[in-house]
């Protein structure tokens, strides 16, 4: 009876696919699905960076025809005369951004080696929270709070004990507005702060525990330990957190405008009002009575994207310099 039901099987059916190979057949056109829709939104990635390239190109043509090159190094901005340069922007957005840069990265990377190093583990989640949270305050509330209390503490007290100590640099000089580049710069710093601390903390926290215990082994101290194990290992990843607070820094606009004063003027002094380009777009554009008005803030716009993609590319060939560096092998 079996060998009849062979038969019949064999004369008048095919026999189905083993589970197996089914199994395996829906598992590769999941595969097709997969690598499909994540080659899509890859291209739809790359197609929407191309198309706000061109949008801005676009619209910011008329102002590059009629300004050319010479619109980088114009000093100018009248609107009513229709002469724009955008130099006094640059200058502000580069300067405000350095500063922060310089007052940020010592205190974020302090406390990122005290987060992961130092701390007792029941400290280091609590302190990670509150700084982790300091990115969680929105740009007007920073704002805010740089209209009310920094700037008339950095007038009253800061920047007359600055110009009395060190007055003699052209850097402290002029009367103390408390608005202007050293307020921008402060403001920025403490926004900057918890995106290089995070990135910090996580870049140490990745190091190996045995290139601890064998700078420990050896009889290093706790800090050359920390300096000579941890830091070094990590310093491709540490520098790549500090490019990544000056990234921030270049595009913040809303606190940086209610604190730098917004005069489209090239002063030494930190003391001094500024404007930058993030916030010369923010006040500007809604009173843009002109085409060419409206297509010159379009091309500082432009501008701002470039030095935002040159700045990460030179963040990225320095990261791969160092982490070239770190893989050589010790002569």
């Amino acid at each position: 009876m079996s060998n009849s039901a062979t038969l019949q099987i064999g004369v008048g059916e095919r026999p189905s696919p083993p589970p197996l190979a089914s199994g395996i057949g829906r598992r590769r056109s999941g595969d097709r699905v997969f690598h499909g829709v994540v080659r899509a939104a890859v291209w739809i990635v790359i197609l929407l960076a191309g198309g706000l390239v061109v949008a801005l190109a676009w619209e910011s043509a008329p102002a590059i025809r009629k300004f050319g090159w010479p619109f980088l190094i114009g000093s100018s901005w009248d609107p009513v005369a229709g002469s724009f340069g955008a130099l006094p922007f640059i200058y502000g957005t580069v300067v405000s951004s350095l500063l922060a840069l310089l007052i940020a990265a010592p205190l974020s990377l302090g406390a990122a080696i005290y987060l992961a190093e130092i701390a007792p583990f029941w400290v280091r989640p609590p302190i990670g929270f509150l700084i982790e949270m300091l990115a969680a305050v929105p740009s007007v509330v920073y704002g805010l709070w740089g209209v009310f209390v920094l700037v008339p503490w950095l007038r009253e007290w800061v920047q007359p004990a600055l110009g009395r100590w060190l007055g003699f640099l052209p850097l402290f000089q002029g009367p103390p507005y408390g608005v202007g580049m050293l307020a921008a710069g402060l403001i920025l710093s403490i926004m900057i702060v918890p995106y290089i601390t995070s990135v910090s903390r996580e870049v140490l926290l990745a190091v190996p525990n045995a290139q601890r215990e064998a700078a420990l082994g050896l009889g290093a101290t706790r800090w050359e330990a920390t300096r000579i194990a941890v830091l070094r290992y990590g310093r491709s990843g540490l520098i790549g957190a500090v490019l990544l607070g000056l990234g921030r820094a270049l595009g913040e606009t809303m606190a940086v405008t209610m604190v730098i004063g917004n005069r489209p003027e090239i002063s030494a002094s930190l003391f001094a009002p500024g404007y930058t380009m993030a916030s010369v777009i923010a006040n500007e554009f809604t009173e843009a009575t002109s085409d060419l008005y409206v297509s010159a803030l379009v091309q500082i716009g432009l501008l701002l994207l470039g030095v935002t993609l040159v700045v990460n590319a030179l963040a990225r060939l320095l990261v791969w310099s160092v982490g070239g560096a770190i893989k050589r092998p010790a002569e």
